[in-house]
């Protein structure tokens, strides 16, 4: 019977050779035992093709890793995709992201020129900026218009940071953001008859406003009595400094820049505010057709501007605006007149090309506007000069707070 159960079972069979398992002790199995391979497990078991498709996902993650660090980074289109994604970590290895395009000019600059109706405009746009949801930056610095080079570089830093969209304003001549590598934002602001602007500042440093009569004694108290009286023809006549230049020469630099020439009265000066104007200003207004600079603002800007004329126009903001006006304003003499119009000669040639500017854009838009002949003589020739609602002077410091604690009561 052995010899029947040993031919059964021949070495060579196609029988397991190991029917109980794998002999135990480490016993050397017979020659026809060692074809025999234990089975692998599933995830062990893959051909050539699958070997050549992990070659390829390695050397692809060795050529992603070079274009990685090569170009200093991911490329555009990982941080996209991660930023779509909400990748928790995004922030932390690559910073805030890229600020995101708005369909319309989300930096915006209004570097307003003194006693030009800026604090109604700032007013109506912190008002604004309540109901459409933009950031107003404003600055506590109001009496410093020209910077150095370091200051230029720091406060175009602290604006281009702001959280967008923004309109940021301040007293402060043209600065030239593309010239430190900053995108150059829109540019608005609103200019006078220069006549009419001096006589307002002149008479507001000595006796203020309608806001209360001792407001003029904060902002100048170190004003001797004789010079706070000071008739106004004296002043001119006599050319005392603060009726003559470089001190009547005040709206071109705003639009000149920070150059040194910007600050002498001239053609170079002259000419450099027009291009200016042509070219980084979205729109200059006239404070005389204020209604009409506001009704384009809220063409040209309406995420900003939308809605302004309805709150200029409210008779509790007119309420307001009637306090601003400068108080004991008078004429000078003719004499006098004549003498400063031919010193301020060169703002009144850049007054006329602006005003004339914003005719031809009104009739774009179909406003009407008044003859857009210059005078031969100023307009200013009238009995009394005309009651507009007044800007900040750079002296000024809680003015703006002031004036919209009494709004929100």
């Amino acid at each position: 019977m052995k010899k029947k159960q040993q031919q059964q079972h021949p070495g060579g069979g196609g029988a397991d050779a190991w029917p109980q398992g794998p002999p135990l002790g480490g016993a050397s199995p017979g020659p026809a035992r060692w074809k025999r391979r234990l089975p692998l497990p599933p995830l062990l078991r893959f051909s050539l093709r699958d070997y050549a498709f992990c070659m390829a996902t390695l050397l692809l993650f060795c050529l992603g890793s070079l274009f990685y660090q090569v170009n200093g980074g991911p490329p555009r289109f990982l941080l996209d995709l991660r930023q779509y994604l909400g990748n928790s970590t995004y922030l932390d290895d690559h910073g805030p992201p890229p600020s995101k395009v708005l369909p319309f000019p989300s930096q915006v600059v209004y570097n307003r020129v003194g006693k030009c109706g800026s604090r109604t405009v700032v007013l109506l746009l912190r008002i604004l900026s309540e109901k459409h949801g933009f950031n107003l930056v404003t600055s506590d610095i109001h009496n410093k218009t020209r910077l150095t080079k370091s200051e230029q570089m720091e406060l175009i830093k602290n604006i281009s940071t702001a959280e967008q969209p923004y309109i940021f304003t301040r007293h402060v001549h043209f600065l030239n953001f593309s010239r430190f590598g900053g995108d150059q934002p829109v540019y608005i602001n609103i200019i006078r008859d220069p006549v009419n602007r001096f006589l307002s500042n002149y008479f507001f440093r000595r006796f203020g406003d309608w806001r209360g009569e001792q407001n003029h004694m904060i902002r100048t108290p170190s004003m001797r009595q004789e010079e706070r009286y000071l008739d106004i023809s004296e002043c001119i006549l006599e050319n005392y400094p603060e009726c003559s230049n470089p001190r009547l020469f005040y709206i071109i630099p705003y639009f000149c820049g920070q150059h040194p020439r910007c600050r002498e009265p001239g053609e170079w000066a002259l000419e450099r505010a027009k291009v200016n104007v042509n070219e980084n200003f979205l729109l200059v207004g006239i404070l005389e057709e204020l209604e009409d600079v506001l009704l384009l603002l809220e063409r040209f800007l309406p995420h900003y501007f939308k809605g302004v004329l309805s709150i200029y126009k409210n008779p509790e903001h007119r309420k307001l605006g009637n306090l601003t006006v400068t108080v004991k304003k008078t004429v000078p003499s003719p004499e006098a007149v004549q003498i400063l119009y031919q010193r301020m000669r060169y703002e009144y040639e850049f007054y006329h090309y602006v005003r004339e500017q914003f005719h031809l854009l009104k009739r774009k838009f179909g406003l009407k506007s008044p003859a857009s002949t210059p005078p031969v003589r100023p307009h200013f020739f009238i009995s009394t000069p005309p009651e507009t609602e007044e800007p900040i002077e750079e002296e000024e410091q809680d003015d703006e707070k002031w004036l919209e604690d009494i709004y929100k009561r």
